[in-house]
């Protein structure tokens, strides 16, 4: 979905992704979890760890930044691509009742290999609690 996202992006379209928590990755969880264990765990600074950069645990700002990967978002034409983009947890009131989109190329019933995650489930893992219902 990210990579048809960042074209569409590109283009000059203006996205909005809702339900980020759904999204799937591909992959076993094993590996999945390792390499984000990785990113996420990593040493931040040896004299205050407290100070920073943080990690990033919500589905939404996963989604957002695994985009901002894809595009040129150091020069002008990404950054304009960039600003083009919305993520949210869940459904918003504004978005109710507008049509939305699937990316079918993009689907999980797609996966040759069936092993796959939501971003939810990764992020549920490192520290995300789910929004109370």
């Amino acid at each position: 979905m990210a990579s048809h996202v960042a074209k569409r992006l590109l283009a000059g379209e203006r996205i909005v992704i809702v339900n980020a928590e759904k999204a799937v990755i591909s992959g076993s969880k094993k590996s999945i979890v390792e390499e984000y264990k990785d990113h996420v765990l990593a040493k931040r600074r040896l004299k205050d760890p407290e100070k920073g950069p943080k990690k990033i645990r919500r589905p939404d700002l996963i989604v957002k930044l695994t985009i901002r990967g894809m595009l040129p978002y150091k020069k002008p034409r990404g950054l304009e691509a960039y600003k083009r983009l919305k993520v949210y947890i869940g459904v918003p009131r504004e978005y109710e009742g507008s049509p939305m989109i699937k990316v079918e190329e993009a689907d999980a019933s797609k996966l040759s290999l069936r092993k796959f995650m939501t971003v939810g489930e990764l992020a549920a893992l490192f520290g995300w609690p789910p929004p109370k219902a």
